[in-house]
């Protein structure tokens, strides 16, 4: 496992579930219209899933691209899973005022808080890839098979 990209994805996950649930508590009546429905940010969160999450595992080897990648996916599950219990128990019509009660409020905290730590404990168990793993191998022939020619 890559612990950056883990470290990258708890930071987005955690800091975009904070600035929502702050911008909405300050700001209630934040709603995204298009045309006559109410999109919550669940369905703008599944979207950014999809567009980090496709290139996060296509992409293993762009370090850039996948760190970001990692980010904007880290950003939708956050936003998904901050609505996941709210929008299932009000049958998906939920109101800006049921989103802060506290099966909400719990529920959400509860969900992204399983969430990270799930993301923390696969880090701990296996912190590094085998692509990590053989590229240290590799940087460790090398090393050796130049300070072996250079003592020749």
């Amino acid at each position: 496992m890559n612990s950056t990209r883990a470290k990258l994805l708890l930071l987005s996950m955690l800091l975009t579930f904070i600035l929502v649930r702050l911008w909405l508590y300050f700001y209630p009546n934040t709603d995204f219209y298009i045309g006559s429905y109410n999109i919550h940010h669940l369905f703008v969160g599944i979207v950014l899933i999809v567009l980090g999450g496709i290139p996060a595992i296509l992409f293993i080897h762009n370090n850039k691209l996948n760190e970001f990648a990692v980010c904007v996916f880290g950003i939708g599950l956050a936003l998904t899973l901050d609505e996941f219990i709210y929008l299932i128990v009000s049958a998906g019509k939920g109101s800006n005022k049921e989103y802060w009660l506290s099966y909400s409020y719990w529920g959400a905290i509860i969900v992204v808080t399983l969430t990270l730590v799930y993301i923390a404990i696969l880090n701990v168990a296996n912190p590094s890839s085998p692509n990590e793993t053989a590229e240290q191998e590799e940087s460790n022939i090398q090393k050796s098979t130049s300070t072996q020619s250079d003592s020749e």
